[in-house]
């Protein structure tokens, strides 16, 4: 039995320690459909709602996900790995290229929702961007699918007087997007801080991510300054955390 400094493992956690193990070893693979309640009951001996929780888990934790009338499954989604260095470096927005080619490779990604308007800037936003009071903000509102799966909702602020008449208003901001138009304007990003932190989602952010019952949202704020440091954009990201990856490399 497996114990901790509060004492025994509840049952199911250890039932659920077992399947995710057998994840991870690759007894089951993507795809495949994990030990239903009935099979977990009869190979540990015990009652329907720890079963129930043991699969529970391992929904929770992203591992698994439930098919109404079929039973519980290996996710096959493959979560993304977000290089936060790299994808912000000039090299890659400033030759053109999309912020998100470090991460995606190969794979599907889509902007299925967006919508851009002037907007009167929040109290936070115009703290981060030092507005001063009736400053518009350009608010630019997105959704961004992989693989056919909603992984992030991501919302920015850029100060009006800025960007304003320039492609950063217009649902296509062209190639490199909106740190390239930025930078056109004179006020290229030189330097980002990323704040991040984790809850449980909205019933509306859920819904728009689809996401499993009980998976948390990583929530990403990030600010671009240039280099006289001044704040021209912030972000803040809903992000799917059953779904990302998040790898920060840099040298000591």
């Amino acid at each position: 039995m497996v114990h901790t400094e509060d004492g025994p493992r509840p049952k199911y956690q250890r039932i659920a320690d077992g399947l995710r193990e057998a994840v991870q070893t690759g007894q089951y693979g993507p795809g495949d459909r994990l030990p239903g309640e009935n099979d977990l009951m009869a190979a540990h001996g015990v009652a329907r709602m720890t079963a129930r929780q043991a699969l529970g888990v391992l929904k929770d934790e992203g591992i698994a996900e439930a098919r109404k009338g079929a039973g519980v499954f290996v996710r096959s989604f493959r979560p993304l790995r977000r290089r936060a260095v790299q994808r912000l470096a000039a090299q890659q927005w400033g030759n053109g290229r999309s912020v998100w080619a470090v991460d995606i490779e190969d794979r599907s990604l889509d902007v299925d929702e967006i919508a851009v308007s002037e907007e009167a800037a929040p109290e936070h936003v115009r703290t981060v961007l030092d507005l001063a009071d009736g400053q518009s903000v350009c608010v630019r509102r997105r959704r961004f699918v992989l693989d056919g799966k909603a992984i992030l909702l991501a919302t920015s602020y850029l100060p009006m007087s800025l960007v304003a008449e320039s492609a950063i208003t217009q649902q296509d901001t062209g190639n490199g997007g909106t740190y390239a138009r930025l930078a056109e304007l004179g006020h290229g990003p030189a330097h980002f801080r990323e704040e991040i932190r984790s809850r449980m989602p909205s019933k509306d952010e859920a819904a728009r991510l689809r996401t499993s019952a009980g998976t948390p949202v990583i929530l990403i704020c990030r600010t671009a300054f240039t280099t006289e440091g001044r704040a021209v954009e912030f972000n803040e990201m809903t992000l799917d955390a059953a779904s990302y990856v998040l790898e920060y490399d840099f040298d000591a």
